[in-house]
């Protein structure tokens, strides 16, 4: 059979562009639609689904082939009238991953992270949860079952993806009627981001949004939306961004004074609690001028640092996910352990946690240490002496620049 082409990776410096385009317009006008460490902390969430991804796209991928290899009733042919039924078929088993993942707790878990941010932009679009794939790749089965090919199905899907991408923006208002009618739009979507009382749990559609119309889940954009989850995410720090919801329902789940209400809370919608434990959590009212957001204050000159490093990451990721597949295991592991300890470490500076200086510098010497373990003996041959060098006052300089900088944010206290 032959290998699906990764849209979605390819489309990664078309993403950045259009958030450029976007904070460009955003700082003309003067909109506050964006925050660095609120924009850093969504990509990051990206991130870490994108490089963890990596490593289980051949299980998920590989359950939807193994069925159609071995179960499926029909095989589809590709014309363009099965091109645009299998395109239904995934728009509508999306709509009800994506309506349970927000009325079962255990879904929800996998799904948080996309809610979290406060803000509303493109790059909440990247902000994604790492678990996420564990369960929405179930839902897909039956288009194998009936005889849509692997390719096909992760085209399409891919596609629906994509377009998911420009409706997470504020900077676009509603388009035609009839548009509005049929398709996903950034003011449907918008809507499914409250943590509004009456926008909760609306809107799930992907690229349709004739489902909710259909199933009693539209709700139109009216008051203004307040973004965030009920309980608001109070970190930067990209691993508690993907772990903290489960940490929450581990604590719960000892709580409960019976199997049953362990049953229920895993399975029924987030908020649930048994009568004894004060009965179902309901969201409260929240209007835009009482909502206090997340946020820290570093000096200038350190989130310049940050950028660029977060800029190096980037650059870092590409690689890892442009190359996975000529990788060996061990490559694969060390440079995914990389990442994620250079993410954290990012997230750390951000919150001006203590504890930042110490990852930071594990980090840089991890930099030198990976690369030297990765180049092996080559690392001293003249051909990559000027790299090795390179990597070496890279660590060194951004040493000297982070402790420069943390210095003087402790002397101001602006952290």
């Amino acid at each position: 059979m032959p290998e699906a082409v990764n849209y979605i990776v390819y489309s990664i410096p078309v993403f950045f562009l259009l958030i450029g385009v976007e904070i460009l317009i955003d700082k003309l006008k003067n909109t506050g639609y964006y925050r660095l460490n609120d924009a850093l902390s969504n990509i990051q969430a990206g991130i870490t689904e994108q490089v963890t991804g990596a490593f289980l796209k051949t299980f998920v991928v590989g359950a939807y082939a193994w069925l159609f290899d071995h179960w499926r009733l029909f095989e589809m042919p590709a014309t363009p009238v099965m091109w645009v039924i299998l395109f239904i078929g995934v728009d509508f088993f999306y709509y009800w991953f994506h309506r349970l993942a927000h009325e079962i707790n255990v879904l929800w878990g996998g799904h948080v992270v996309h809610h979290q941010s406060e803000e509303y932009n493109l790059s909440v679009a990247l902000r994604q949860g790492a678990f996420q794939k564990f369960g929405s790749f179930l839902f897909y089965l039956p288009l194998a079952f009936i005889g849509f090919n692997p390719v096909m199905f992760i085209v399409v899907s891919q596609f629906q993806t994509l377009y998911q991408f420009w409706i997470h923006t504020k900077t676009i208002n509603r388009l035609p009627a009839p548009l509005e009618f049929v398709l996903n739009t950034p003011s449907h979507h918008r809507v499914h981001h409250g943590r509004n009382p009456k926008y909760i749990d609306r809107n799930h559609g992907g690229t349709l949004i004739i489902w909710d119309r259909l199933f009693g889940t539209f709700q139109a954009e009216e008051e203004e939306v307040v973004y965030g989850i009920t309980k608001p995410l109070r970190t930067w720090n990209p691993l508690r961004v993907q772990l903290d919801f489960w940490k929450d329902l581990w604590m719960d789940l000892r709580r409960m004074p019976t199997w049953k209400d362990k049953i229920k809370l895993l399975i029924l919608p987030p908020g649930w609690m048994p009568q004894t434990l004060g009965g179902p959590q309901l969201p409260p009212e929240i209007k835009p001028t009482e909502q206090k957001k997340y946020d820290t204050h570093i000096s200038v000159q350190l989130n310049y640092y940050v950028f660029v490093q977060f800029v190096c990451v980037l650059a870092i990721t590409s690689y890892f996910l442009f190359s996975f597949d000529t990788m060996s295991s061990a490559v694969q592991l060390i440079l995914l352990a990389y990442i994620l300890i250079a993410i954290t470490a990012i997230g750390l500076i951000l919150e001006g946690h203590k504890r930042a200086a110490a990852i930071e510098m594990f980090r840089l010497l991890l930099t030198v240490s990976a690369y030297l373990i990765l180049r092996g003996d080559d690392a001293l041959k003249p051909e990559w002496l000027g790299m090795t060098i390179a990597v070496i006052l890279y660590a060194l300089l951004s040493w000297l620049l982070f402790v420069h900088y943390n210095k003087k944010q402790d002397i101001h206290g602006a952290i």
